[in-house]
């Protein structure tokens, strides 16, 4: 495994949230996503949350990125404390990917399953039985 980092949820607040930590921290952000230049959401999400956060992250030290994301009650994420964080795991390949989220999924709820995404990803989401949250990613190397 690569690294294990934080994901956050917030209600609206993620980019307060990440320039107050980059105020703190120093870096700068590695992504920003709005909801309104994602294909999966822009045309299902609200005018007036077009420019809520859909991923931000920001290095933290030499290996470890914060990362988060505004949990949108509109899309169905309402949240509530005890889902307003993730762990996520950089694998090294889709099967370790595949290997974990299977262990995890065990008497676990699956909230996505592992499938290639649109920003060159191959990416699941599972609550283990013990109701943490897991977010599993392989990045695939570019095409060449």
């Amino acid at each position: 495994m690569k690294t294990v980092n934080p994901y956050l949820n917030f209600p609206g607040t993620a980019e307060e949230a990440f320039n107050l930590y980059k105020s703190v921290f120093g870096g700068e952000f590695t992504s920003l996503q709005r909801f309104k230049d994602t294909p999966d959401t822009s045309n299902r999400i609200p005018a007036n949350e077009a420019d809520k956060i859909m991923h931000i992250s920001l290095p933290l030290g030499k290996d470890n990125i914060l990362m988060a994301t505004d949990a949108l009650e509109s899309m169905g994420h309402p949240l509530t404390m005890g889902n307003n964080f993730h762990i996520t795991l950089e694998t090294e390949s889709e099967d370790e990917a595949n290997k974990l989220f299977e262990g995890l999924s065990k008497g676990g709820k699956v909230n996505m399953p592992m499938a290639k995404m649109f920003w060159g990803a191959y990416f699941g989401m599972v609550t283990d039985k013990f109701g943490v949250q897991w977010m599993i990613n392989y990045s695939t190397p570019p095409a060449k």
